[in-house]
């Protein structure tokens, strides 16, 4: 798979609607699939994107494949770097960062450590990580681009739509994307009713039918 031809194939609109909805929703959505399942620092305070996924394996420990990804990030982009075992090794700091938002980036996802938290938030580039380390990486293996990774128990191909916010991160296949976009926004539409009804007084027991379930006849 040509990764960053099918990046520059999708449809802004998909990754909008789905970057707008968010991860809680967009995973709902999806039938409760695709959750990149473990717990992230979201590094840039108030961010929130989704983006095809650039996918990166580095070397245990190492991130030449890091440098190396960095001559091929598109605009729009989300950088996904794994190791073949989560550490708390810094696979990123300002400098490769500064990097990516150079290409246009969208976002960076590290299944791994990031430094340099003060620098990254000043740069902005929206960035989610494990860990926030010190701890360097090696620059000996060069590692494998544009190849399926696995994240939080969450498979990533290249080209897949990775969204990200303060919940976290979830993964959409690319082919299933048009599917999820509009189950996306048929949730967003019945949620804007249901804050509508419950900002006038009544409940999600009742909305829901839990209390008939419950209490035969109620209320």
């Amino acid at each position: 798979m040509n990764s960053a031809r099918d990046a520059a194939d999708v449809d802004p609109t998909v990754i909008e609607a789905l970057s707008a909805a968010g991860v809680a929703t967009v995973y709902e959505a999806a039938g409760r699939r695709g959750l990149i399942d473990v717990d992230l620092v979201r590094v840039v305070p108030g961010s929130r994107v989704a983006g095809a996924a650039r996918t990166v394996v580095c070397g245990q420990g190492d991130n030449r494949a890091v440098h190396e990804a960095m001559t091929l990030v598109r605009p729009g982009e989300v950088l996904v770097l794994t190791m073949p075992e989560p550490a708390p090794v810094a696979l990123i700091g300002e400098l490769l960062a500064t990097q990516a938002k150079v290409a246009g980036a969208a976002g960076v996802l590290v299944d791994a450590a990031v430094r340099d938290v003060d620098e990254l938030r000043a740069l902005g580039l929206p960035v989610w990580a494990r860990w926030c380390r010190v701890r360097g990486a090696t620059k000996r293996e060069r590692g494998s681009l544009d190849v399926p990774v696995s994240v939080g128990g969450a498979t990533v191909e290249p080209g897949d739509i990775v969204v990200l916010d303060a919940d976290g991160a979830v993964v959409v296949r690319r082919t299933s994307a048009d599917a999820v976009v509009a189950a996306t926004r048929s949730r967003t539409a019945r949620e804007v009713g249901l804050r509508a009804r419950l900002e006038a007084g009544e409940f999600s027991y009742d909305l829901h039918g839990m209390r008939t379930e419950d209490e035969p006849g109620g209320r």
